[in-house]
């Protein structure tokens, strides 16, 4: 049975300016996973940066989260082409890539989820996910239309170069990374530290004035509405295992205190 490519509703609200709140998946678990999508979040991110999430762990956490009207991205450990093939091939559409620091950088992930001539991603969609084994019609030719790339910026190298980073063709969103920031700007572990909401505060309307869907990590309502009146359209405000480790400790404290 013919079948076409998943719309990437995430992809489409970054274009049209749409609010967008997301949570991390850190514990590397397609139930808990579930559990998030069934909160309501607009998108959900598959963290292989910092959480313990290997490729059964992405391709399970994927498939608990179809069922639901969420919006799977994924944040890869690295620039790896070679992984992010495998990503897409699983059926990831939306990559939120780290420490991206220079254009260059961006321009090669933009290739790593190109075929050729555009890019450099390997053919095999007759056994890949994201094809359903052939089942798709026409994907070589769908489906880059509905693949999304955001970049993070989190050094000082990274905001020196934001102007030429938010500038590359295919990328589709600039993802400002406040605790990485603080560290860079010799604040660690201070991600609300007034130096790098300054930090963001100035590199939100740049973003946007290159015409790119502006994101950031806040965990904080009024300060994020804040960054939404400078441009920030897509947020990260939660995490899973942070959510569940602090309701655990609310709840003792209940009896203990």
């Amino acid at each position: 049975m013919a079948m076409n490519v998943s719309e990437n509703t995430f992809k489409q609200a970054l274009a049209d300016g749409r609010r967008q709140f997301g949570a991390f998946l850190a514990l590397g678990d397609a139930h808990a996973a579930e559990l998030m999508a069934s909160a309501g979040f607009d998108w959900l991110l598959i963290d292989c940066e910092h959480g313990p999430n290997d490729l059964p762990s992405v391709l399970a956490q994927l498939q608990a989260l179809a069922g639901y009207p969420v919006q799977a991205v994924l944040r890869p450990t690295d620039h790896d082409a070679a992984r992010i093939k495998q990503y897409l091939d699983l059926g990831v559409q939306s990559l939120l890539a780290p420490m991206v620091d220079t254009a260059a950088q961006a321009q090669a992930l933009v290739a790593a989820m190109r075929y050729p001539p555009r890019g450099i991603r390997g053919v095999g969609a007759g056994m890949a996910r994201a094809a359903r084994w052939g089942n798709v019609a026409n994907y070589y030719a769908q489906a880059e239309n509905e693949l999304c790339l955001a970049v993070q910026i989190e050094t000082l190298a990274g905001l020196d170069n934001l102007d030429a980073i938010a500038a590359v063709e295919g990328v589709d969103g600039v993802f400002l990374g406040p605790a990485d920031l603080a560290a860079a700007l010799g604040h660690l572990g201070q991600p609300m530290h007034a130096d790098v909401r300054a930090a963001v505060e100035q590199a939100l309307p740049r973003i946007r004035a290159a015409g790119k869907a502006a994101g950031v990590y806040c965990a904080d309502p009024d300060i994020a509405a804040g960054y939404g009146a400078l441009g920030a359209s897509f947020f990260l405000i939660a995490a899973d295992a942070i959510l569940l480790r602090t309701a655990a400790a609310a709840a003792l404290g209940r009896f203990a205190s």
